[in-house]
């Protein structure tokens, strides 16, 4: 038994995370048929939601205009900083707009100019020798309900004699092609310079968010606490900035490919996820756990007790981007706007650029033994100050389970903070086996896992709330004079078993199913705040508390008073007789 307790330990960080991936795996597997099922909505393609039709104004000596009408489909618009029209020369017309509606951009992070249900677009370019011209037009589009397209070309000859104007499926000029590329356009040095020293400088500061500044100082602590140890700290430092910065790039890239494909993402867009949300909480209040001394990571990404590793160099650096994902620091926002409206190469430096400020802190202290030494000493202050920095990633968690309420239900949240308290108490169950190798310890570490994947699974999967009314006597009494099947369900916010019901049998596609295929109206009296007419119905049947259910057949004098506990069968047993009468 002392040997399974020692390999039990020595592999204790490995276990623990193994364990909380499994759940989460679980957790997830519940989670996407959910987030799949949601109501889908069809864009329309984007040629019917963006129509053009385009018109020889004037052509003289002194230059040729054009004008482009737009027709926008409603629920679509098109953004005027994205229109350009170029020759087969690459030259790029001088544009005129008409008016437009300001719309905040969160990648630019100011008002942009966008155009609804039809605009125009006059186009003036310089004198020409040419009896033909080839015209590309640019534009990009988004729909209110969150799709996004690709910047899109099209092209057109222009017969400046006739004035003849038709639509091509493709440029016909090497120079057509080139300047239809809208990532062809030269950027000039010094606008790149200034946007990589605004991701360098929004890099630096992201260290100072809430999120991201307690791993910072962790490392820091272990950088004083180690300063002597193997490894050389140049290494340590290099290896923690290629972490970063190679997470960064790989979100960067997986942002650009989704964004190729039409979607309306930017920086964080991983939060949308309430799966993204709920794991990033675990792996704050574990953090938090590890940092209050509950329990010990043995492989240095985190703890600054054990001596670190040259893995957990690279670990805690991909961790740092990780738990950076929630925060937007000042001067990030210009630069990921700039990034995503250039070629892939540029964006991808930006975003590099962006990692390398998040790691330049660390990388420098550890490259210069002068900015090392004045690091404080070590002593006790450090442990006071490792626990201190658990409250931060604490008021982090409770920001993100706050996102996670407005995304999912408070019947969801309270299945997710559930599953938070039983990994806290898996931390400490940890903690207990590290230092006194206790059966009983493993075992209430195995239940409290067990337990942390059971609610995080219920959380994830979210039940399709029923259609119902809510009850008033009126309402009743018009139902059961049309002799109507109803069902009624009294409950309320803080009645334990009546969420446990709800989700149990009165929630979900198949009690829906079921509701309709017995024609059964389901009305439902919420006592969470007191409610006369509630209290009365309550009263009449000999109640004093919630929860209440009641099935009023149709002709019957008196309802049917259900069980207390329901389950999906005696709700089914009950309706279908119900038909059957």
């Amino acid at each position: 038994m002392k040997t399974f307790f020692q390999l039990l330990i020595r592999r204790g960080a490995l276990f623990l995370m193994l364990a909380l991936t499994a759940l989460l795996s679980a957790a997830a597997s519940s989670a996407t048929p959910a987030l799949l099922s949601s109501e889908q909505i069809e864009f329309l393609p984007v040629e019917q939601a963006y129509q053009v039709e385009l018109s020889l104004v004037s052509h003289s000596e002194r230059g040729t205009v054009v004008r482009s009408n737009w027709q926008i489909a409603p629920g679509y618009y098109l953004y005027q900083q994205q229109f350009a029209v170029r020759d087969a020369a690459g030259r790029e017309a001088l544009l005129q707009f008409a008016p437009g509606e300001e719309l905040w951009d969160e990648f630019f992070q100011q008002q942009l100019v966008v155009y609804r249900h039809a605009t125009r677009v006059t186009a003036e370019f310089g004198p020409s020798a040419a009896a033909q011209l080839e015209l590309t037009v640019r534009s990009q589009g988004c729909a209110d309900a969150g799709l996004c397209y690709p910047p899109r070309q099209q092209w057109f000859a222009l017969d400046l004699s006739s004035g003849a104007i038709s639509e091509l499926s493709s440029p016909t000029s090497r120079a057509g092609a080139a300047s239809s590329d809208p990532s062809a356009a030269a950027i000039s040095a010094g606008v790149l310079a200034s946007v990589l020293a605004a991701a360098l400088l929004g890099g630096l500061i992201l260290n100072l968010m809430p999120c991201v500044f307690p791993v910072l100082s962790i490392k820091l602590l272990s950088l004083t606490q180690h300063r002597h140890s193997g490894h050389s700290a140049w290494l340590h430092g290099l290896l923690y900035s290629a972490g970063v910065i190679a997470s960064f790039v790989v979100i960067a890239a997986l942002m650009l490919a989704l964004r190729s494909a039409g979607e309306a993402i930017g920086w964080g867009f991983q939060l949308q996820s309430p799966l993204f949300i709920a794991a990033l909480a675990a792996l704050f209040i574990i953090m938090a756990c590890n940092l209050f001394g509950l329990f010990q990571l043995s492989f240095g990404a985190v703890s600054a007790t054990p001596a670190p590793t040259l893995p957990g160099a690279f670990a805690s650096g991909v961790l740092a981007t990780a738990v950076a994902s929630p925060c937007t620091a000042p001067f990030m926002g210009s630069a990921l706007g700039f990034a995503i409206t250039q070629s892939s190469g540029v964006a991808l430096l930006v975003f590099a650029v962006l990692g390398l400020g998040m790691a330049l802190p660390f990388l420098l202290l550890t490259l210069s033994p002068r900015l090392a030494s004045a690091l404080p000493r070590p002593g006790v202050w450090m442990e006071r100050f490792k626990q201190l920095l658990g409250f931060p990633l604490l008021l982090t968690a409770v920001w993100l389970l706050w996102v996670f309420a407005g995304q999912t239900s408070n019947d969801q949240l309270a299945l997710l903070l559930v599953a938070l308290v039983l990994l806290g108490l898996a931390c400490w169950c940890w903690g207990g086996l590290q230092q006194q190798r206790r059966l009983p310890l493993l075992l209430l570490l195995v239940a409290a896992l067990a337990g942390t994947g059971v609610a995080a699974k219920q959380a994830l999967s979210a039940q399709q709330p029923a259609q119902w009314q809510s009850y008033s006597p009126a309402l009743l009494e018009r139902l059961r004079a049309e002799r109507r099947q109803v069902l009624i369900n009294l409950t309320a916010d803080w009645c334990v078993t009546c969420l446990v019901n709800e989700r149990r049998a009165l929630s979900g596609a198949a009690f829906q199913t079921l509701l309709d295929a017995t024609q059964t109206v389901y009305l439902k009296g919420d006592w969470s705040d007191p409610d006369p007419e509630i209290t009365a119905l309550l009263n009449a049947h000999g109640r004093n508390g919630v929860p209440l259910y009641l099935l009023y057949r149709p002709g019957a004098a008196q309802a049917e008073i259900l069980p207390q506990i329901l389950s999906s069968d005696e709700i089914r047993r009950a309706l279908t007789k119900l038909a059957d009468n």
